[in-house]
């Protein structure tokens, strides 16, 4: 056992004592040690509720024969750090979870570990952790939390910030944004839609380190807390096994997800996430990968923001193994390949068949293609993506005029101001890894375009990040290069002509290589006072195209 490290022979007696503290018996002493990672929080909405949660995956774990040791890693709150300062703190947290993590499973030895996370980037955090680690591990999420309900109308979070717009325009009176505000968010989990959480939440699940049920059984329900004793349970059948990350992470597993994150038409932060999951795990994923898998995978489901369909109803008709099994009728998923619990086929033969409405078949998709798509061009010569499932059908190919931004909180101004107007390719940048710092989420202007009405009518695109509650207009972020080091994007100047050509999968503004080049020698990146935390992130992290990771 690993936990012997600190637990066995005459010379760790000390260590003994200190375990001892604990009111550790002679038998747990001879038990396997299990971390219990959580991600409790008090005011994420998301993660209030994990603390059941470990005392559900500690029951699983003492009644199969291990011993629990709980400890909590940070989280943000995506919802309530957005649109402001806060949120330059969000994708960085994803290294310091995964470094707070290595910290605390190195300088305390233990021999298997269970994961608790919910919302955005804490769920990536702790996967790469995993595979840093790579002690047999096992995931529970939180669960997503149930729709909210307005006048007979079910909606989420997306609908929420969609409503900061409305109000701006004069559609709807303060009355009904308080309404609204009252009734978004109606139970403890990760927000109801399609969003970034969920979108990993149910990867984790597809990519075979979660059980079946982990991405959609809701927050609130009793058969949550039974897969939480279950997850503990089966990480100590993962530690008889001796079976580690590193051989469930594996370049099919990737392609699992990938095929899953498609035909679900995800958060394009999982993009992201699952480009530096790779990368961690000492696997093949670049941005043309990512770009083939969605150019051969239809998508299968239209969850909100895209519609009315909710992470709940997906559960109802069989969660992520109908959605896998499905994919396996086009030959698109790789079923003998281990997971936590059996191999994908194993996982996927009791999983109801699509039911046609929620998961549609292969033959009747909602896209031919996937979800998310990625885009190059002169703009983002290294790639860009944009949750193509998510645009309405008029803006899948626009040209308009550039109307520049340096940071969200201007182009947000401009929005509400009313300066933006039908036609217009809102650019907002310096928000990148780097020229953020933090890659921040743009869900604030793009609901309010959404909201004032102008959600068919102009585009959106930065080398920032958009949120997976984004949809309505060709919103496209992750640029790459970044303006901060360069990149066309701080090239582009008011009036320049943007083509956005989703279906064509191209990105171009109508600026000659020579104009660009020209304007280039003249370009300087702005000065940047940073400090702390924040400052030593710009120094490390890489371009959004390789999931913004640290080198290693």
């Amino acid at each position: 056992m690993r936990s012997d490290l600190m637990k066995e022979g005459a010379t760790r007696a000390p260590h003994r004592s200190l375990l001892r503290a604990l009111g550790l018996t002679d038998d747990e002493m001879k038990r396997p040690f299990v971390a219990v990672v959580c991600s409790a929080s008090d005011y994420i909405p998301g993660h209030r509720h994990l603390k059941d949660i470990a005392e559900a995956v500690k029951a699983g774990i003492r009644n199969a024969g291990g011993v629990p040791f709980e400890f909590e890693t940070i989280g943000v709150c995506d919802g309530l750090s957005m649109n402001h300062k806060g949120m330059k703190y969000s994708l960085c947290s994803r290294e310091l979870i995964a470094d707070s993590i290595e910290v605390m499973l190195t300088a305390h030895p233990l021999d298997a570990a269970v994961f608790i996370p919910n919302c955005d980037k804490i769920v990536p955090g702790m996967l790469l952790a995993a595979c840093r680690m790579n002690l047999p591990s096992i995931f529970v999420s939180g669960g997503p939390m149930l729709p909210g309900e307005h006048n007979g109308v079910r909606f989420g979070l997306s609908e929420m910030f969609e409503a900061v717009g409305s109000h701006a325009s004069g559609k709807i009176d303060a009355d009904e944004l308080l309404a609204l505000e009252k009734s978004a968010c109606p139970t403890c989990g990760s927000c109801s839609g399609m969003y970034t959480a969920n979108s990993m939440n149910c990867l984790t699940e597809a990519i075979g380190m979660a059980l079946p049920g982990n991405g959609s059984i809701p927050a609130v329900y009793s058969e949550r807390i039974a897969l939480a004793k279950r997850a503990g349970a089966q990480v100590m059948e993962l530690y008889k096994q001796n079976l580690r990350p590193s051989d469930i992470l594996t370049e099919q597993a990737f392609q699992n997800a990938l095929r899953s994150e498609m035909a679900l038409g995800c958060s394009t932060n999982s993009v992201l996430h699952l480009t530096a999951i790779a990368y961690e795990a000492d696997v093949k994923l670049d941005i043309d990968t990512i770009d083939e898998m969605s150019r051969s995978t239809p998508q299968l489901c239209k969850l909100n923001p895209a519609s009315q369909v909710f992470i709940t109803d997906l559960n109802q008709v069989g969660g992520i193994p109908a959605v896998l099994k499905e994919l396996a009728r086009k030959d698109l998923v790789h079923l003998d390949i281990p997971t936590v619990c059996g191999t994908v086929r194993e996982r996927i033969e009791c999983a109801p068949d699509a039911d046609g409405t929620v998961i549609r078949t292969v033959e009747n998709p909602f896209r031919v293609d996937g979800g998310i798509a990625v885009l190059k061009g002169n703009i983002c010569p290294d790639g860009a993506v944009v949750k193509q499932g998510a645009v309405v059908p008029e803006m899948m190919h626009h040209i308009g005029p550039a109307r520049c931004f340096d940071c969200e909180e201007d182009a947000s101004a401009a929005i509400l101001g009313g300066e933006i107007k039908e036609g217009d390719v809102v650019v907002i940048r310096y928000e990148g890894p780097k020229g953020g710092p933090g890659m921040r989420e743009m869900l604030a202007p793009t609901s309010a375009l959404t909201g004032m009405g102008l959600g068919s009518s102009v585009a959106l695109l930065t080398d920032g990040r958009f949120s997976g509650a984004t949809q309505g207009a060709a919103m496209i972020g992750h640029v790459s290069p970044e303006a901060a080091v360069g990149g066309a994007i701080a090239l582009i100047r008011d009036g320049d002509i943007v083509d956005v050509d989703i279906t064509g999968r191209q990105l171009n503004v109508q600026v000659s290589d020579e104009e660009l080049e020209k304007r280039r020698a003249e370009w300087k990146a702005p000065k940047q006072e940073l400090s702390g935390y924040i400052k030593r992130y710009a120094s490390l992290v890489t371009s959004g195209s390789r999931g913004a990771v640290f080198e290693k």
